[in-house]
């Protein structure tokens, strides 16, 4: 459950900005907002997560710090949605890891690798693991062929399973019906708002961020970690069908759908973690939420480490190095799997329900401003 004194804080700055209304144009959360009179801890917990932290209502609002008023609505909203993470994911067994997260990170990942390390070694042997495979099925003689598949696709199926259990936690305790989470329209909006970053754009200039100047650089690196994960996953698939299927082994020819795909989607992952990261290392800390940095750097290394192997496993996949490399870069997609739902990345899931619920407050109003007899319903 969120702190009484955290959703008190929400409450308090969400009064005075609905006083205020400045900011409405900056963002989703505004407009939002402005459909309530009071706020619930539902409404306070689906705004949180409504917030993209673009920081634009920070640098504008005349009650920010200095200030008496102390009105800081990316940083307590920030640090609302940190509490939301925990109270929402499943199975409630592993809340803790999203306490001192980058080292849970960090720790899970190393252990991870040392572990297809060791069982690499221990079934196969130095010899094997050091001499030079190539053609049809040279990865599967460094790690068998189910030792790969199976953990992988129970992992896999964990993280999903672990995915939409947080989202119907999120929509159950933000207060909304079956009907509205189902509803087409308003999940053709949610993916489209996704898929352009839109609420990146802050007021229309970009976000103030790293520090008070309005910029779109943000936006943009986000855009490469966004679809570079996207085709990485679409050329994992590809190739799951090609192995599985069609009966072609990997590794693939250069020209392949997969290779391509995932060079691709690799080194738009190195571009775009990169720079989030040295924009991370360069903000402005006052709007944001001290207890997110960790879990931020740690997330943007892991993926960061995860293009990096799979791209230096794709260049010298010939040489006597490939079986080193095939057993680190397994070890630290194990790593990146275990850890996606009870880190960084479990934003993009709650984020998602909360542009959806966005969406359908929109349809709603729409609706009411066609036909007000609906106010009666």
């Amino acid at each position: 459950m969120s702190s009484p004194e955290m959703l008190k804080e929400a409450d308090r700055v969400m009064v005075i900005c609905n006083s205020c209304r400045y900011c409405e144009g900056f963002c989703a959360v505004f407009p939002a907002m402005e459909r309530r009179r009071t706020f619930t801890a539902h409404d306070l917990k689906y705004l949180a997560n409504l917030c993209h932290n673009c920081r634009d209502c920070y640098y504008a609002c005349q009650y920010a710090p200095p200030h008496e008023f102390d009105v800081n609505v990316p940083k307590t909203l920030a640090e609302l949605r940190l509490e939301t993470y925990r109270e929402f994911t499943w199975p409630g067994v592993f809340k803790g890891l999203f306490r001192q997260n980058g080292l849970a990170v960090a720790l899970v990942t190393t252990l991870s690798v040392l572990l297809v390390l060791l069982l690499t070694f221990l079934s196969k042997g130095p010899a094997a693991v050091f001499a030079i495979h190539s053609g049809e099925n040279a990865f599967y003689q460094i790690i068998s062929y189910w030792a790969i598949v199976i953990p992988l696709s129970a992992l896999g199926l964990f993280v999903l399973t672990t995915l939409l259990k947080g989202i119907a936690n999120f929509w159950r305790e933000t207060g909304g019906t079956p009907g509205e989470l189902f509803s087409p329209q308003a999940n053709a909006q949610a993916i489209w708002d996704v898929l352009q970053l839109k609420y990146l754009d802050g007021g229309g200039h970009g976000c103030n961020y790293p520090d008070d100047r309005f910029s779109f650089i943000r936006k943009w690196f986000h855009h490469f970690v966004f679809y570079g994960f996207i085709l990485c996953f679409i050329s994992t698939t590809i190739a799951a069908i090609y192995d599985h299927f069609l009966h072609w082994p990997a590794p693939y020819p250069f020209w392949s759908w997969p290779v391509v795909l995932g060079t691709m989607g690799g080194v738009a992952l190195l571009i775009g973690t990169v720079g989030l990261l040295v924009l991370k290392l360069k903000m402005d800390p006052s709007p944001a939420a001290p207890r997110a940095f960790s879990m931020d750097i740690a997330f943007l290394s892991l993926l960061f480490l995860t293009s990096l192997t799979g791209l230096l496993l794709l260049v010298f996949r010939e040489t006597g190095a490939m079986g080193i490399l095939l057993a680190v870069h397994l070890g630290i997609v194990v790593g990146l799997f275990i850890t996606m739902p009870y880190g960084k990345f479990i934003h993009a899931a709650y984020r998602y329900a909360a542009l959806a619920r966005n969406a359908n407050e929109k349809l709603a109003e729409d609706r009411l401003a066609v036909d007000p007899t609906q106010n009666k319903a």
